[in-house]
């Protein structure tokens, strides 16, 4: 007869017998956060109600295995599957499958495991009905030995990182480092320590086999300082057609040189013609790099920056001479010559690393802070555009690089530095839209490749753009023609309204959750009895769209917004509706592509006095009284006085702000849904424990007060209330689709979003 239905009921039983046996203090929920039935010191443990096809079982363990290899995770000596059932497990040795174990696999562990053929298992524990075979079991259980793999270009991104981790102030050298070139030493993959247990030496002489991950292998102090300048292959071949265009335009006679100043390992190069790159002056500030460079292209190219390694070359991880923000760089004679003559074409071609001095990155180390040109560009064009990285790469180049009609730039970037900051005022030639995700990076959103020639266009207003995504196989994706508009004015220029009221005098500010806070601010916060709240839509762009938008009731603590009281809320909230835009769309195409801006305003003001926008207004609150991001809460500061939500629909304690002034609103059944959705969620939450009758609630509210959770003995998450968490997944989802449909055409329309 079965003794279990589940297997999850049977592996909770099998662990409640052997952990005391084994290990008192092991955390279920740490041994099984890996997507396996559970690591166990030396052990990988897999459970079957059955075991009926031992070699299937097998496969899914050796699939496992091989996952947590790419993760850089140690690969247990033992492979354990238990048949719940029988009481009866299994064991092999992970070393016997090794060749399996580093292949890399798609799709779940779980599928597609039938016909694999392994070898017989070493042992058989008949555990559940002999208590020797359960002693041993548990003996076996206890073994801390683990099967030591090969490192290759598929792991060694998680090795890496795992390396880091166990030591903090390491650096790439440390990881990486090898006895080739001027700077000689033997990094953990070639003589590991940390890792002695886990994982073979790396027999290579040099990194090349690791060309295309360089930039992922550098700790993350060094990946905050260098950026990010990995270009895919497709990628970088579309730059090359526009590269091809920039050599059209040389004139006759002369001569001409590609700079990169930025090339990384050389990818953005790599598949140039002999011809094309004859003309190449390359350059990386990363010493490991500058050695697979040296490798790949050295020979080809007509320079590298600096030419050969000497024996001060290596400089704590960099390489002396290529940094291309210094001024040592910008006067290096070798890029001079070329610069410097009228009868030689300069095309730069750079896919400049990212990275900006914004908030806590204030305070990384990076020399690029307090370089030349940051300094120089600080000085000549002012504001927060020199804090950006990649922006002091664009702006240098047309500064100091770039100087006759029929020099061009291929440049791969954010958009920003065109439609927001206007850092370039040149003619445009052509150019694609690309998934910022492929460039080594965890997120979606646009990059533009764009081809600029150096001749001054100051009255362009916008541009098209062909957009290609790249498919998981690595192919071109089209998703159609783009438009990159610029914009002008930010939100705090025309619609922030900062004015003084009669009767303002101190108050208290608020956090990113909506309760009070008292250190840290950096305003003065008021308070006024038409003060109904304070929104930070801060920025032109959706970096961080949570954090870079806020709405509370009092001032927020960071500030960088204005009150909203009594008679200017309802006209400002297109500004907190836009600042969602990207939250409801994630598509690669927007993010950076499409910015807030403020160039509708004379527009918008003008419309919203004389009525005509009234409807959309109102559908205006209605959203921002259902959407989550909104953090208004109802509480008493610690000056005595009582804060009520006002732009939320709970009439429980009497009218609100927003669900009188929303009486106006002549719903449709998109409304009605919204407002009988509204109207469960706070039914639902009326009738759990948490529910304080003295509140006036908010959606926000009820998320961080009712809608609660926590982990079971099985690491589970179980929410405490799951009518209110049921019905709150629904009302978002409502939102969403509202916000799509009837709010976005409008911030479209009055240039909200742009």
């Amino acid at each position: 007869m079965e003794r279990y239905t589940t297997e999850r009921e049977g592996e909770l039983d099998f662990y409640r017998a052997f952990l005391p046996l084994v290990d008192p203090e092991a955390d279920l929920g740490e041994m099984i956060s890996d997507n396996n039935d559970g690591v166990l010191n030396g052990n990988l443990l897999e459970f079957k109600l059955r075991a009926g096809d031992l070699n299937a079982a097998l496969f899914q363990c050796v699939k496992n295995l091989s996952a947590r290899r790419l993760r850089g995770r140690p690969v247990p000596a033992n492979i354990i599957i238990v048949d719940l059932n029988a009481g009866e497990a299994y064991l092999y040795k992970s070393q016997d499958y090794l060749s399996e174990i580093e292949r890399v696999y798609s799709g779940g562990a779980s599928r597609s495991n039938t016909g694999f053929i392994g070898r017989e298992y070493d042992r058989k524990f008949p555990y559940g009905s002999d208590e020797l075979a359960a002693a041993d079991l548990a003996n076996c259980l206890r073994e801390r030995r683990f099967t030591r793999i090969h490192i290759d270009e598929n792991c060694i991104v998680g090795w890496a990182s795992a390396y880091y981790r166990a030591l903090p102030g390491a650096g790439k050298e440390d990881f990486l480092g090898d006895e080739s070139g001027g700077h000689r030493t033997l990094g953990e993959i070639r003589r590991p320590t940390i890792f002695a247990e886990y994982i073979y030496p790396y027999t290579g002489r040099t990194n090349l086999r690791f060309q295309y991950l360089m930039d992922r292998l550098n700790d993350t102090l060094q990946k905050k300082d260098l950026g990010a300048f990995y270009t895919p292959a497709p990628y970088a071949r579309l730059a090359h057609r526009l590269l091809r265009r920039a050599i059209g335009r040389v004139p006759a006679g002369n001569d001409y040189v590609i700079i990169d100043r930025c090339a990384g390992t050389g990818n953005l190069e790599r598949d140039l013609t002999e011809e094309e790159l004859s003309h190449c002056i390359l350059s990386t500030v990363e010493y490991y790099e500058y050695k697979v460079l040296q490798e790949v292209l050295g020979p080809k190219v007509r320079a590298l920056i600096p030419p050969r390694e000497e024996a001060g070359t290596f400089q704590a991880g960099l390489v002396k001479g290529a940094d291309a923000l210094s001024r040592e760089f910008l006067e290096d004679p070798v890029i001079r010559q070329y610069v410097e003559d009228p009868g030689c074409t300069v095309i730069l071609l750079e896919n400049p690393p990212y990275a900006e001095a914004h908030g806590s990155e204030r305070n990384m180390s990076g020399a690029w802070k307090g370089s030349f040109l940051h300094r120089e560009m600080k000085s000549a064009a002012g504001g927060r555009a020199a804090d950006d990285l990649g922006n002091i790469f664009i702006w240098s180049a047309f500064r100091y690089y770039l100087r006759q009609p029929t020099d061009s730039y291929v440049l791969f970037s954010p958009a920003k530095y065109w439609k927001a900051q206007h850092l370039v005022d040149r003619r445009f030639l052509g150019g694609y839209a690309l998934n910022r995700r492929h460039f080594h990076t965890n997120i979606d959103a646009c990059i533009l490749c764009v081809l600029w020639s150096n001749e001054e266009e100051p009255g362009l207003e916008e541009f098209t753009v062909r957009g290609y995504d790249l498919t998981p196989s690595g192919e071109l994706s089209d998703a159609g023609d783009l438009t990159v508009r610029r914009i002008h004015r930010s939100y705090s220029q025309c619609y922030y309204d900062k004015s003084p009221r009669p009767g303002d005098e101190p108050g208290i500010a608020c956090d990113a959750e909506g309760l009070e806070r008292r250190d840290g601010l950096s305003l003065r916060p008021i308070y006024n009895e038409d003060i109904v709240g304070y929104l930070a839509p801060k920025g032109a762009g959706f970096d961080k769209p949570d954090l870079n938008c806020t709405l509370t009731r009092c001032a927020f603590y960071n500030a960088h917004g204005f009150y909203l009281r009594r008679d200017n809320y309802l006209r400002s909230l297109p500004m907190f509706c836009a600042s969602r835009y990207i939250t409801y769309n994630r598509g690669w195409t927007e993010r950076t592509r499409v910015m807030k801006s403020a160039d509708g305003a004379e527009r918008y003001l003008t419309d919203a006095a004389s009525g005509r926008l009234e409807p959309w207004l109102l559908r205006c609150l209605l959203f921002t009284c259902l959407e989550m991001q909104n953090h208004m809460r109802t509480f008493t500061g610690s000056d005595g006085r009582f804060y009520r939500n006002e732009l939320c629909l709970d009439t429980t304690n009497g009218e609100t702000l927003a669900s009188a002034r929303l009486r106006d609103l002549t719903p449709g059944d998109a409304e009605r849904e919204l407002l009988t959705q509204w109207r469960l969620l706070l039914s639902a939450a009326r009738r759990t424990a948490q529910y304080d009758p003295g509140k006036t609630y908010g959606v926000y509210e009820i998320y961080a007060g009712i809608d609660t959770s926590h982990r079971d003995e099985e690491g589970r998450i179980i929410f405490d209330n799951p009518e209110v968490h049921s019905a709150l997944q629904t009302l978002k989802t409502l939102v969403r689709d509202y916000y799509n449909r009837e709010i976005v055409p409008g911030l479209f329309e009055y240039e909200f979003i742009k």
